[in-house]
């Protein structure tokens, strides 16, 4: 059996986790919004409609922040449609989607949701369709505590005090063709640094420094790393943009070819493969930072990722309102690779400050439902649930002797891990893959902490890489183990079964 040992040292800290990093994303696309968190009639919704199911699973993932209204849907979107009485506002036809939306769930019903989950809405203003006006209006619809049309719109609505929106996106991967309004990097860089202005002026934060809530900006970075026009998009973007916002958004999916013409090592590869996507743009930032001589630091929002079989087929016609689409059953095989991706994510803290797993309910999802009935955990719900739940704090760096394998994207380690010590509460977690078709003996070193003392070892494994949750019962589950023995107060042996995912924690 081969060993692999891990050091980590509470000394040497990459960064603070931030709170959002564990967020998540709505848009109106398929059944995310409409039968996922909002359903007017079905057993457990409130007097709003929304889901009282889905905000319990949502709660128990422990989201803080969730993006909305997309995603390409939001490109072509008029925010004017989705408020006052429901019986008045239009229906559309979605571009994006080939959906038909109707608009009975929009900013005020997103807004009320938001406290109705305890989530905080990061909110996304349409830079296809729509102009830096609109852009503008919303902020003041929802920031402005009265006195102006705008904003005693929200009043009349029923909004009496201001939203205090603080989170926004200036549009959504503006870098694709196939994005309504698509743009060339130099125009949406003009176009975004006049948005983040007047969206700025609107919330009160002028050059003499009065602030009403300062507002945290996401400027469109590239939609993945294999855009031919990446990393330059992201680099001229913030050339024009660097002193008016504070996040580079960054997209990226994963997927296994069911094809079987790659091999499972590609797919393996993807948490090594997210981690240089991440450090390129972490010296692009460095980059840019040094050209405009700045002062300031950009951080990064991975507010898209997650793994999505892109080549599942359209079942339903065109125009339908809330059809089934991209609804992927994950397997345990995708788990093992989603508990990867965020261990890229902890050890990327410093610069990645927002994480949005897209989507939230049935749309590429962790949480999936049924039209006036039950819901179901998906695989990958569980690694997210129990690192948003416990890995806070910092992330420290580790040191690792894994070997490697080959895949598409060079070569990636067979043992992949995260270690996270919180100060706060004393409390160490370690998250493992082991990617490799066999048993793996781990020796973890976890000096400096203090004498360890094992409180939990869940693992997730099966002989059945393609087995899957669903309504009618769970087979990817975690299993608690029997806690590892600790010597000398820091040192812990383990073997780990062949293609695995571990979670420790520990007391310090």
């Amino acid at each position: 059996m081969k060993k692999t040992k891990i050091f980590a040292d509470a000394n040497l800290v990459i960064g603070q986790v931030s709170p959002t990093l564990y967020g998540s994303f709505i848009e109106h696309l398929g059944r995310a919004v409409y039968e996922g968190i909002y359903e007017p009639g079905h057993p457990t919704a409130d007097e709003n409609g929304f889901r009282g199911d889905v905000i319990a699973l949502i709660k128990e993932l422990n989201v803080p922040i969730v993006r909305y209204p997309g995603g390409n849907f939001v490109s072509g979107y008029d925010w004017k449609d989705g408020i006052g009485p429901r019986e008045g506002r239009p229906v559309r036809l979605d571009l994006a989607w080939h959906t038909t939306e109707t608009n009975e769930f929009g900013t005020d019903e997103f807004i009320k949701w938001c406290k109705k989950a305890g989530i905080e809405p990061m909110m996304a203003v349409n830079m296809g369709t729509g102009s830096i006006r609109d852009a503008a209006q919303l902020v003041e619809y929802c920031n402005h505590p009265g006195g102006t049309a705008i904003s005693d719109l929200r009043r009349a609505n029923g909004a009496e005090e201001p939203y205090g929106v603080k989170y926004w996106c200036i549009g959504n991967e503006m870098d694709g063709p196939w994005q309504i309004g698509h743009l060339s990097a130099d125009e949406y860089g003009k176009k975004a640094l006049e948005a983040a202005k007047v969206m700025r002026w609107t919330n009160g934060e002028t050059d003499d420094g009065a602030l009403n809530g300062k507002l945290k900006l996401i400027v469109s970075g590239s939609s993945n790393h294999e855009m031919k026009t990446f990393p330059e998009w992201d680099r001229i973007v913030l050339e024009h943009t660097f002193e008016q916002v504070d996040f580079l958004s960054m997209h990226r999916y994963y997927e296994y070819d069911r094809t079987g013409e790659r091999p499972l090592e590609d797919f393996f590869g993807a948490p090594d493969d997210m981690n240089v996507y991440i450090n390129t743009l972490k010296a692009t930032l460095e980059y840019v930072r040094a050209k405009v001589r700045s002062e300031k630091r950009v951080y990064l929002s991975f507010d898209e990722w997650n793994i999505w079989t892109q080549s599942s087929k359209r079942k339903e016609p065109l125009w339908k309102k809330a059809p089934h689409l991209l609804e992927d059953v994950y397997t345990f095989r995708d788990a093992l690779v989603f508990a990867g991706l965020m261990n890229t994510l902890l050890n990327n803290c410093d610069a990645v400050r927002i994480g949005c797993l897209a989507q939230l309910v049935n749309v590429i999802a962790p949480i999936m439902t049924e039209k006036g009935g039950r819901t179901f955990k998906q695989s990958i719900f569980y690694p997210f649930r129990y690192l948003s739940g416990y890995a806070r704090g910092e992330t420290v760096r580790t040191f690792s002797d894994s070997d490697l394998f080959p895949n598409k994207y060079g070569a990636a380690r067979f043992i992949n891990e995260a270690v996270n010590y919180d100060p706060a509460t004393r409390t160490l977690v370690v998250s493992l893959c082991n990617f490799a078709q066999d048993k793996r003996e781990i020796e973890l070193e976890l000096r400096s902490f203090g004498k360890l003392s094992p409180l939990e070892y869940a693992e997730m494994t099966s002989p059945d890489l393609d087995a899957v949750n669903g309504f009618d019962g769970e087979r990817v589950v975690p299993q608690e183990r029997e806690l590892p023995a600790v010597k000398d107060g820091s040192r812990v042996t383990l073997t780990l079964p062949p293609m695995s995912w571990s979670f420790l924690r520990f007391s310090c």
